[in-house]
């Protein structure tokens, strides 16, 4: 049976994988850490290309032959600017730069709140590439003025291995720059942004073939030339959604637990209302051309950011060991609101995370945390809350009961999460696949040649041939 290679990158890693929809191994897997210059940050995006070449030679020399198509599936809103010969015009900035600090209602003095959502129904968040952009064309006006091409992160992978420009829908969704009405480009906040239209390419959907691998590329890593590039749901979220192991039509909500934690439901049209502009939800392209609805809450981001000073300052603890010691410490004393802003921006050694948290604390009169096990703790407790509220917020919107949780991506590695999430909703929990974007990339992949007819055969599979745990409440 055929091959496919599975790209896909995180905020933390990356990874090389070559599978089926029966079995996958990890090729290569490489760290992806973002570059502060004086106090910009970015992404090493050469850096990581090259990683990638190096995962794709490892790939074809361990299955020499059998790869029939390669997919890339990263995180959305990040995005870069090219020239008229296709270069880029400076390094991409993270999402989490602070060149977005008040730009929104500088954005919304131009075109009012309310109609931004009416025409992308896309939650608000400073990091939207809407804000971006705008920043950066306000800051950098003549670099934007020789911009010719728009591309988010996998659609400039995609076309630094094939040479075509192409902008697939999953992850054009999440620019808040995209009408889900229309099927395209919003033109109307385009103009009234001053963005060049011409600079916004195509859109494709997921599952197209974009083209053959470049012959320079083809070589380097070893690979035939019948090798091709196809777009899985470029948004990471959309591949992993698509894993879900969904045994029937059951009102189900799924969580996409990592960095982030994207928690919603599918639908095959937008949401779009009062109350889904009251509580700020967000409607995503998904794998299959329909949407999910859902809302972007802050995940282990504040867990990972802690591990780093710890790390440095304290004792190095894998992510194993800090739930285990929050595990054995019981009940935190306190609650955050992961999505406060103290938590958005990278820490520094003079202002880190657990002080971060110790502040918000001390400023919500709030018993103040002191160890790492109290701290992870505190921290896996007001997400699990979090994930009630904004499950209560989808049946309200909805009308509809919510009777089972999907948790997949890394986040369903963590016991204590799990249990936590079945405790406060007092619903059931499937765990699983850990690895749900790489996976639903190979199904989409998959799908694209044929192996298989649609998504619910592909998840029938993904269900038999992974590991999902369930937590139940009477347990």
């Amino acid at each position: 049976m055929e091959k496919f290679v599975a790209i896909d990158l995180g905020a933390e890693s990356g990874r090389v994988i070559v599978g089926d929809l029966s079995k996958m191994e990890i090729i290569y897997r490489f760290p992806n850490h973002l570059v502060r210059v004086e106090d910009s940050i970015f992404w090493d995006i050469l850096g990581i290309f090259n990683e990638i070449k190096k995962g794709l030679k490892k790939a074809f020399k361990k299955y020499p032959n059998q790869i029939a198509s390669i997919g890339i599936d990263t995180w959305g809103v990040d995005y870069v600017l090219l020239d008229d010969d296709g270069d880029l015009l400076g390094n991409p900035y993270h999402y989490r730069d602070k060149r977005t600090d008040n730009i929104m209602e500088l954005v919304f003095n131009i075109i009012p709140k309310k109609e931004i959502f009416a025409e992308t129904g896309i939650q608000f968040m400073q990091l939207n590439t809407i804000y971006q952009l705008y920043s950066f064309a306000r800051k950098k006006p003549q670099i934007f003025k020789n911009t010719r091409y728009f591309l988010t992160i996998p659609d400039l992978l995609n076309y630094w291995l094939t040479g075509i420009i192409k902008n697939e829908y999953s992850i054009a969704t999440t620019t808040q720059l995209y009408n889900p009405m229309k099927k395209g480009w919003s033109t109307r906040i385009l103009d009234k942004l001053g963005f060049k239209k011409e600079l916004f390419g195509e859109i494709i959907m997921p599952g197209t073939k974009i083209g053959k691998l470049l012959p320079a590329i083809a070589r380097e890593i070893g690979a035939d030339s019948t090798v091709v590039i196809i777009a899985p749901a470029c948004h990471d979220t959309g591949s992993a959604v698509a894993a879900v192991p969904v045994e029937d039509n059951t009102n189900y909500a799924y969580i996409s637990s990592g960095t982030w934690s994207l928690l919603g439901i599918e639908t095959p049209e937008p949401i779009i209302n009062e109350m889904s502009f009251k509580y700020n939800f967000t409607n995503e392209g998904s794998a299959d051309g329909g949407f999910r609805f859902l809302k972007n809450v802050t995940g282990f981001w504040i867990i990972q950011e802690c591990k780093k000073f710890w790390d440095e300052m304290v004792k190095s603890y894998s992510y194993d060991e800090l739930t285990e010691i929050a595990l054995k410490y019981g009940p935190a004393n306190f609650r955050i609101d992961p999505d406060d802003s103290k938590f958005l921006k990278p820490g520094l050694i003079d202002d880190n995370m657990p002080d971060r948290i110790k502040t918000y604390c001390q400023e919500t009169g709030q018993k103040v945390p002191e160890s790492p096990a109290e701290i992870t703790r505190g921290i896996i407790e007001s997400l699990a809350g979090k994930y009630t509220e904004t499950i209560k917020m989808i049946e309200e919107i909805t009308g509809k009961s919510i009777k089972e949780i999907y948790i997949i991506g890394g986040g369903s590695r963590n016991s204590l999460l799990c249990q936590l999430v079945v405790k406060v909703t007092g619903l059931p929990v499937f765990a699983g696949p850990v690895e749900a974007a790489a996976i639903g990339n190979l199904m989409i992949q998959a799908k694209s040649m044929g192996q298989i007819k649609s998504m619910v055969d592909g998840r029938k599979i993904i269900r038999k041939s992974f590991d999902i745990k369930k937590y139940l409440p009477e347990e």
